[in-house]
């Protein structure tokens, strides 16, 4: 095939496909900021191919205004506003609103928003009996996921997804809800009564309240970890097209309701290659054992022949700083102030490899720094949550950027139902043969 650019104010690209007469112009598209795409719809038509692109890491299947990502240069913005600004002087709840609505609201605005959140907390009462129906050592990622999916059964008087009141009454419930359902999976896990959300809490506290409160005594939030756990969420509302994203939107492009749209997304969330990620970092850490192994562990991570694996350094997106780490790298060090934390054997050893990947010539030149699951993961360790929490507190986060995403594909004229195509490399027809007349 052979490409030409042609034309200022539009410019296309000229496909040719070699050996026939049969060409096509594709034009190129531009954002407002990133690279520019090219438009293949026509391929197909005018040439008779399609493109192969596995991961759909060259294909862009959406156009979206939420979430910027700019790898290179470590830039992450939510609605065109630097994340590193947001996680510092806004909180969640004024973040949510933006990222669902596009802009950031009056204070009047974000009064009636934090309302609506808070008075959608508590999910309905027999909605408690599922929780029994699972095992008790269950993992709460399959908990939620299944609760969160049976959420349809319960509020089906607004699941028409062509009402803009109705898509907008699910997305407070969903983002309302998610940090009940969360916390009441971790206190089903480890037999303790459910904790029901308090309307004076913010929407951090509360998360924190519930998954730590017992009725037998009073509970006080402590603003550092509130804090922290604030811009935990913040930092993991919404990033671009990711897997789970992704699914949210083909789930969601054939029409299906948006609960079911988002158990979709907890369901690819899951997997350790994507909201596992600061799991595993701790699960190394646990494997490398003491400090003093740390040494060996880093040959062996150098070494070409090893299958060793570094978690938590380095990010496929981000090839330089993750902008996301530096914040939670100094909420990590004030977490760890905060409750005295200085002989945690893991967080020793943690401490010790965020020292050496910002010193060792072998990371600074392979950008190897540590990234915000590095961090997000001691922090929760040091609060006392476990491991088995970790990509749950992913999917409380990542609600509102799921829920984001979903609503503006749902008002976008253009989105089609999903259908990739594929490579067939399986065998050509054959004739059957009955089995009496086999061998």
């Amino acid at each position: 095939m052979s490409s030409s650019a042609t034309g200022a104010a539009k410019p296309t690209i000229t496909v040719t496909l070699d050996g026939s007469n049969r060409s096509t112009s594709l034009p190129v598209l531009s954002g407002t900021i990133g690279p520019d795409v090219v438009d293949i719809r026509k391929l197909y038509g005018d040439l008779g191919v399609f493109t192969f692109d596995p991961g759909y890491g060259a294909t862009a299947s959406c156009d979206s205004k939420i979430t910027y990502i700019d790898g290179d240069q470590g830039v992450l913005l939510y609605r065109g506003y630097p994340i590193e600004q947001l996680a510092e002087q806004s909180d969640f709840i004024e973040v949510s609103y933006l990222l669902l609505y596009g802009n950031l609201p009056s204070p009047a605005q974000l009064e009636e928003f934090r309302k609506g959140v808070t008075y959608h907390t508590m999910v309905h009462e027999q909605l408690r009996r599922f929780f029994d129906g699972f095992r008790r050592d269950a993992h709460p990622m399959a908990v939620i996921c299944g609760v969160v999916g049976a959420l349809a059964a319960f509020y089906h008087d607004n699941l028409d997804i062509n009402d803009p009141k109705a898509r907008e009454i699910a997305c407070f419930r969903l983002i309302a809800k998610i940090p009940t359902i969360a916390a009441w999976a971790y206190k089903y896990s480890i037999g303790q009564p459910f904790m029901y959300p308090r309307n004076d809490l913010s929407y951090a506290e509360n998360f924190l309240y519930m998954l730590n409160a017992v009725p037998a005594e009073p509970w006080k939030p402590n603003p550092i970890l509130s804090r922290a756990m604030d811009r935990i969420l913040i930092l993991h509302a919404d990033h671009e097209q990711n897997a789970s994203t992704s699914t949210v939107r083909l789930a969601g492009s054939t029409g299906a309701n948006p609960f079911a749209c988002i158990a979709a997304g907890i369901a690819a969330l899951w997997g350790p290659a994507h909201g596992g990620a600061n799991e595993a970092v701790l699960k190394m850490l646990g494997e490398i054992g003491t400090p003093e192994n740390i040494p060996q562990f880093i040959s062996e991570v150098k070494d070409k022949n090893s299958h060793t694996k570094l978690m938590g350094f380095g990010h496929r997106v981000y090839k330089n700083f993750d902008p996301r780490a530096k914040i939670m790298k100094e909420t990590c060090h004030e977490v760890l102030a905060e409750l005295g934390i200085k002989d945690e054997p893991l967080l020793d050893m943690a401490m010790e490899m965020e020292r050496i990947a910002l010193s060792d010539d072998y990371f600074i030149q392979r950008k190897l720094y540590p990234n915000v699951d590095f961090y997000s993961g001691i922090i929760l360790k040091a609060m006392g949550i476990p491991t088995s929490m970790f990509t749950v507190l992913f999917a409380v986060a990542r609600t509102v950027g799921w829920v984001s995403q979903w609503k503006e594909m749902i008002e976008d004229p253009s989105q089609r139902i999903g259908r990739p195509r594929q490579i067939y490399t399986g065998s050509v027809q054959r004739d059957y043969v009955p089995v009496t007349r086999r061998g």
